[in-house]
């Protein structure tokens, strides 16, 4: 059965198909290897222009025509238009209507597609019989000139083709596409080439982060690079993957968190710093969480977590109108179907986490003595807790089980209790409690931040608790760096600290409802 035969049946091709189409390709590919046309001899194709500048161009140049031209007058500022404008273009073809003589093709390339016109006639008889063996699939470089079509559409008139490289596999055919997501997320190459709304959200997620990185370093943040291989893995809740360094012959684990190492940078009068990398956690994988992320943190010396919370919303709103050109974006539907708002524009809501589980369940904690009750309210509600949990546990697991759903404006849900913050300085006037906050948007949390704590003192002692968590099976709680209480010693300034996911963040930015769907390749259980 031929190439040509299989892709127009209006089915999905089934591996067979595949295996024959595929041989069809290789028997072209030798045909041209044999005659001295082997396309992957090309090194180099020098290209002038890419389809979005083809169209920039030729629109701009279009706009000055007068425009109270009758049809003949018409007809010849078009041909001296077309005329000015030779172009070399490059990039994958994705459609072929074949008229005898004369071809169609549509061709994509990183900015989009383009109409290219083949005609024997221009290119000549011998390039147009080879030309006509090529593929869909197959990268192309075009030379010719921009014209419109009778219907419109900005073309190429072709008058020299060349084969860049062979596709020896087709494209998933047109009636169907690459809508596995299953596929789609084990060959993000081929999603990338089908779907151009997959293709624009991982730009915009490129240009997300270059906005952080341009914001930042306008507010005089220095961007630093901190060790991923480490022998204590610090600074948040979360198991380690572990491996071995063969040269040192000692265990090490892949960081969890960029906390440590940037805190020991403001000890040493760095002042203003953040990183954005990526980090490993030992966890499951959902639609919010995948095993490797990337999170970006930033230090800065002088400030608490209000500071935080300016420095945040200020980001956040920047972000959205330089890369979605609005601070009011769509995130979601609700049950009508309708897009939920998501307004970035207005002050984001301050809330205690006390206030919000109050607010949402009518549980009042600042009237609740201690662990024992706490522990009773919890059975009532039907909250699951575990013996070691203290009041400020429960607490965390309330707003958790409650609340955190119900965020979906931004919120700030402040004053976290010391319990799950063992890095965080306590509130001078309800030492139970901490000066930290937790960004909620979409009911996700987006960042994390603190009045980071530089007391020695009641670090050790907080990392001891957290020993003695260990030793009663907690493999999330945080060991002693003895290092970074070195550092702790020499002296931090007072400072606010905070981490935000940048996948996260992406994830709002693009409507996007799944982490997998922000990243290029996530993690996924192996095949076999």
């Amino acid at each position: 059965m031929s190439e040509q035969n299989l892709s127009e049946q209006n089915v999905q091709q089934t591996p067979e198909d595949i295996d024959a189409l595929r041989q069809v390709r290789l028997d072209k590919l030798t045909e041209m290897q044999e005659n001295g046309c082997d396309p992957f001899v090309i090194t180099k194709f020098d290209v002038t222009a890419s389809t979005a500048d083809c169209r920039a161009m030729y629109a701009e140049a279009e706009a000055k025509l007068p425009a109270d031209l009758d049809e003949e007058a018409k007809k010849a500022a078009y041909e001296e238009l077309n005329a000015q404008f030779t172009v070399t273009i490059a990039g994958r073809i994705m459609s072929w209507r074949k008229m005898g003589k004369a071809n169609f093709l549509d061709l994509r390339d990183r900015t989009g597609r383009l109409q290219v016109y083949v005609r024997m006639n221009d290119i000549g008889e011998e390039a147009f019989a080879a030309f006509r063996k090529w593929d869909i699939g197959d990268l192309m470089g075009v030379t010719g000139t921009l014209f419109r079509t009778r219907t419109g559409e900005l073309s190429v008139h072709a008058t020299q083709v060349t084969l860049l490289s062979k596709s020896l596999k087709p494209l998933p055919e047109k009636f169907h596409g690459l809508t596995d997501r299953d596929a789609r997320y084990r060959q993000r190459y081929v999603d990338l080439i089908m779907n151009e709304d997959v293709r624009d959200t991982f730009i915009k997620r490129s240009k997300i982060i270059a906005a952080i990185r341009t914001w930042l370093d306008a507010q005089g943040f220095l961007e630093v690079e901190t060790p991923m291989l480490v022998s204590n893995a610090g600074g948040a809740a979360a198991r380690p993957f572990e491996t071995h360094y063969n040269a040192l012959n000692e265990d090490v684990k892949l960081r969890i968190s960029l906390e440590l190492y940037l805190k020991r940078l403001i000890v040493g009068g760095l002042e203003k710093v953040y990183e954005i990398g990526r980090v490993f956690r030992n966890e499951g994988v959902d639609t919010k969480h995948n095993p490797e992320f990337t999170l970006m943190e930033l230090y800065q010396a002088y400030t608490d977590y209000y500071g935080m919370m300016d420095l945040t919303e200020n980001m956040f709103r920047h972000i959205a109108q330089t890369v979605c050109g609005t601070t009011c974006i769509p995130f979601g539907t609700d049950e009508n179907g309708e897009d939920i708002m998501i307004d970035l524009g207005k002050p984001f809501r301050r809330l205690t986490m006390i206030d919000a589980v109050k607010e949402y369940t009518g549980v009042d904690f600042d009237q609740i003595p201690d662990t024992a009750a706490a522990k009773k309210i919890a059975d009532e509600k039907g909250v699951h807790y575990e013996n070691r949990h203290e009041k400020g546990d429960i607490l965390n697991l309330f707003f958790d089980e409650f609340v955190e759903e119900k965020l979906i404006q931004p919120t700030f849900i402040m004053d976290h209790p010391v319990e799950i913050s063992p890095l965080t300085k306590r509130k001078p006037d309800k030492p139970d409690y901490v000066e930290r906050f937790e960004l909620y948007i979409t009911a996700r949390e987006m960042c994390n931040a603190y009045s980071e704590l530089n007391d020695p003192i009641d670090q050790r002692k907080r990392f001891e608790a957290q020993e003695a968590l260990i030793a009663q099976g907690d493999e999330e709680a945080n060991r002693i760096d003895e290092d970074f209480m070195n550092a702790l010693e020499i002296g931090m300034p007072p400072t606010g600290g905070i981490g935000f996911g940048i996948d996260r963040l992406v994830m709002l930015m693009t409507n996007s409802q799944s982490i997998r769907d922000v990243l290029l390749f996530p993690t996924m259980k192996s095949l076999d």
